[in-house]
């Protein structure tokens, strides 16, 4: 009697990928979606550093707003040492450099996730926090008022912002969060404007 092992071509058994490779045989048999998730390839480590924010995107609860948090933090410590003509200048330069970093970060983070937003990746609130903080004077209430506008926005995702988000990988992480810094610098500048904030 033989086998239906012995009658398979090599054909045959090379037909279908071993999705498994690398995975223990207990765990890829009991379990075929962790054997998935440890068969997907990683992110490159500086995509992972960049679309985390150095780690920060693993903080819990509200990674986002620990991300936003953050930024205020940082941009205060570096604007009180820049000259104020430089200051608005350096702001939005920054916040491009971040954007244009976090994208393609963001999209690897993804892709190894196999989810359309981990919330891990917070590179994106970086970029729309530093937007909402462009040209506003250095006062612990402009600086309140900022965060709070920005994570305001960047919830309620007033079009085109819930619009943008839907664009595919890395490019809709990030530009809804801009869409939503650009609102909150918007509303930032009429309340400065008409010194609701003095």
């Amino acid at each position: 009697m033989t086998s239906d092992a012995a009658n398979t071509t090599p054909s045959e058994t090379s037909a279908a990928p071993d999705r498994s490779a690398g995975v223990p045989p207990a765990v890829a048999g009991a379990c075929p979606e962790l054997a998935e998730r440890a068969s997907r390839p990683r992110p490159a480590r500086w995509a992972t550093l960049i679309a985390t924010f150095f780690g920060i995107g693993r903080l819990r609860p509200g990674p986002g707003t620990w991300a936003s948090a953050a930024t205020v933090a940082i941009w205060a410590a570096v604007a009180y040492e820049l000259p104020s003509w430089l200051r608005t200048l350096v702001a939005l330069a920054v916040a491009v450099f971040v954007t244009l970093i976090g994208i393609p970060a963001a999209t690897r983070v993804a892709r190894a996730s196999a989810t359309k937003d981990p919330q891990v990746v917070v590179i994106d609130e970086v970029a729309g926090q530093l937007i909402a903080l462009i040209a506003i004077p250095l006062e612990w209430k402009t600086f309140l008022a900022s965060l709070i506008l920005f994570r305001a926005f960047d919830i309620v995702k007033p079009p085109p912002v819930r619009q943008l988000e839907r664009l595919p990988e890395g490019t809709g992480i990030v530009l809804d969060d801009v869409a939503a810094g650009i609102f909150a610098l918007f509303v930032m500048h009429l309340l400065l404007h008409f010194a609701l904030l003095s």
